[in-house]
C-alpha cells in the first residue's frame, strides 16, 4: 500500500476537526476525498502532510511512520502538495515557479551557487530540463516566459501542478485543483489529472465538482462533520443514502451532480 491512514484526528480546542478517519490510497489509483463545506477535507490534507500535527492516529507512507514528519521532508520523500488557493510567486515567470518546486532535490550549496562550480552547473541545467518538461506535460510550455500574476486561472493551475511534478512524487495531494476553472475547461484539466498515472504519479485529491470525481476516480472517501462516512467506488457512493442525505441531495440532484455538464464548484 502506497499511503496508509490510521485513525487519524485533529482536535483544536474542543472541536474535532478530524475524527478517526482510515484510509488506503493505492499505487497507480485516484482517489478522492468528498463532502459538504466544513467536512475536514483540508485538515485531512493538511494532516497527511504535515502541516498540522495529529492529535491521534498515524500516516504510513511506502512503510515509513511519516506522522510527524515536515513538510519538506514529506515531499523530499516523494508526496508533493497543491493548494485550494493556488500558490505562486506572483511576479515570476512560469518557468521560475517551477524551477522552485527543484529546489527540494538540490545537492549543491550557496558556496556552489557563489563559485559556479561544475555541480552547480550540472544541477542547474538539470533541473531547468526537469521544470520544462514538467510545464510540457501540463500543456503551458508556451506561458514559461509569461509572469505568473499575469496568466489565466486555469494556467496558474496547470502551474502548480507542473510545481508538484517538479519535486518528482509518486504522490500528489490535489486541493480543488479544477477550483475556478470554467465548466468547459473542467473536462481537459480532468485528463491532465488522469494522465499522472501512467506516468507513475498516483493522485490524492479533494474535488466539489462531481462530474469529474465520479469520472476519474477509482475510490472514494466522503467526510462529514470531519469523520469518515462513506467509502468505495464511484457507483457505491453514487448510491449510498447517507452520501445522498448529507452531501448530494436527492436522487435526481445525484444524476444532475454527475451529468458531463453539470457544475457543481462549492468552496470549502
Amino acid at each position: 500500500m502506497l499511503l496508509e491512514v490510521r485513525s487519524l484526528g485533529k482536535r483544536f480546542g474542543g472541536l474535532d476537526a478530524v475524527k478517526n478517519v482510515d484510509l488506503d490510497v493505492e499505487e497507480g489509483q485516484i482517489t478522492a476525498v468528498i463532502g459538504p463545506n466544513g467536512a475536514g477535507k483540508s485538515t485531512f490534507f493538511n494532516l497527511i502532510h504535515g502541516f498540522y500535527r495529529p492529535t491521534s492516529g498515524t500516516v504510513t507512507f511506502k512503510g515509513e511512520d511519516i506522522t510527524h514528519t515536515s513538510p519538506h521532508r514529506t515531499v523530499a520523500g516523494g508526496i508533493a502538495r497543491t493548494f485550494q488557493t493556488t500558490h505562486l510567486f506572483d511576479d515570476t515567470t512560469i518557468l521560475e515557479n517551477v524551477l522552485a518546486g527543484r529546489i527540494v532535490r538540490s545537492k549543491s550549496n550557496v558556496f556552489d551557487a557563489v563559485l559556479n562550480t561544475p555541480r552547480h552547473r550540472r544541477e542547474a541545467a538539470l533541473n531547468e530540463d526537469k521544470a520544462l518538461e514538467a510545464l510540457d506535460f501540463c500543456g503551458i510550455l508556451d506561458y514559461k516566459d509569461d509572469v505568473a500574476g499575469q496568466v489565466p486561472q486555469e494556467v496558474q493551475k496547470r502551474t502548480a501542478v507542473a510545481m508538484a511534478l517538479a519535486t518528482d512524487p509518486e504522490l500528489i495531494l490535489l486541493d480543488e485543483p479544477a477550483g475556478g476553472i470554467p465548466e468547459e475547461e473542467t473536462a481537459e484539466f480532468g485528463e491532465l489529472i488522469r494522465s499522472l498515472v501512467p506516468r507513475g504519479v498516483s493522485v490524492l485529491l479533494v474535488e466539489h465538482k462531481m462530474s469529474m470525481i465520479m469520472s476519474l476516480a477509482d475510490k472514494i472517501l466522503v467526510m462529514e462533520n470531519g469523520q469518515q462516512l462513506a467509502i468505495g467506488e464511484p457507483a457505491q457512493i453514487r448510491s449510498n443514502p447517507d452520501v445522498i442525505r448529507a452531501y448530494l441531495g436527492s436522487s435526481a440532484d445525484v444524476d444532475e451532480a454527475t451529468a458531463p455538464s453539470a457544475q457543481n464548484e462549492q468552496e470549502g
